[in-house]
């Protein structure tokens, strides 16, 4: 008689134990240590001077104090005396002329360009190499180079036009009503490229069967550009345009290489103001306000943007 044993019952598997305290808090330990650098970086470099400059706004700086540090509270003296200066309304009016000129005609030929340049053609990307010059030159030195062009008397502009019989005195820098156009023109010859290198990577990824199937129902090369081409490079065209303001609204560089701020305040910017009131009059206090209303245009700017990216992703 042979006797049978019963199998021995399958053990159940064994639940994963969970994550102790500890292992939780060493997690939690690395993940601050990844991002301590970024959040030290920005306290020291942005919040640190955004804080004493708006601070700086409510002091009364002069050369010697400005030294010591100690520099009394005069409330609101510096914001009263600012606003009621008739060259802040005038250098406020040129800031956004000066921004939205530039920012129109930089996209609009940049976008031309791109779409220019997403065909390819022999040596194509030679000239687009070539067209990136402008913008790898230092602003500074394009400011001169453009100066001694512009020049009235002996620039190479004028000298070229004269020779055409289309007249070769303009006061392209020296007349005040010439002057903030000039500075723009330039302004936009600096920042095409940029917007053509960016425009034309969005354009490098639209994929190319719906250009096909916009062939395939007859659009015309408009209705596709209008259609097709807008829509799939809306995303591009906002990083284009919010990165061309912020870099367009605080240019000093330029504008005091070409005019420094004039003719007559003709082409003076609340960047130059800027300037003009903590390093030529040496009161810091108004230049700290005035650079507090620049700070503050940009992060409404900001603020508009990220709403406008937020209602697009719902």
């Amino acid at each position: 008689m042979t006797t049978s044993t019963a199998p021995a019952p399958a053990k159940a598997p064994r639940k994963a134990a969970a994550p102790g305290p500890d292992r939780a808090r060493r997690r939690r330990l690395a993940q601050w240590g990844f991002v301590a650098p970024a959040v030290v970086f920005m306290l020291l470099f942005f919040g640190y001077p955004l804080v004493r400059n708006v601070v700086m706004s409510f002091q009364h700086y002069t050369p010697k104090t400005f030294f010591t540090g100690e520099a009394p509270f005069n409330g609101t003296d510096n914001w009263s005396s600012v606003f009621q200066d008739a060259l802040f309304g005038k250098a406020l009016w040129h800031t956004l002329l000066f921004t939205a000129g530039s920012l129109l005609g930089q996209f609009c030929v940049g976008l031309a360009l791109a779409v220019f340049f997403n065909r390819r053609f022999p040596l194509g990307g030679v000239l687009r190499s070539l067209i990136l010059l402008p913008w790898l030159v230092p602003m500074v030195v394009s400011g001169i180079v453009w100066r001694r062009i512009l020049d009235q008397d002996t620039g190479v502009l004028n000298t070229f036009l004269d020779t055409l019989g289309l007249g070769g005195n303009t006061p392209w820098l020296t007349s005040p009503d010439m002057a903030l156009l000039s500075v723009i023109l330039v302004n936009i010859w600096i920042g095409i490229p940029f917007n053509m290198v960016i425009l034309y990577g969005g354009l490098q990824e639209i994929p190319k069967e719906l250009y096909e199937a916009a062939a395939l129902d007859g659009a015309s090369a408009w209705r596709t550009f209008r259609s097709v081409t807008l829509p799939m490079l809306k995303p591009v065209i906002t990083v284009v345009l919010v990165l061309g303001f912020m870099s367009t609204v605080k240019i000093l560089d330029l504008i005091l290489a070409l005019t420094d701020g004039g003719p007559a305040d003709a082409t003076q910017t609340l960047g130059t103001l800027t300037y003009q009131n903590s390093f030529v009059e040496l009161d810091f206090g108004a230049g700290a306000v005035v650079g507090n209303v620049l700070i503050l245009i940009s992060a409404v700017f900001a603020v508009f943007y990220l709403r406008a990216n937020r209602t697009e992703g719902k």
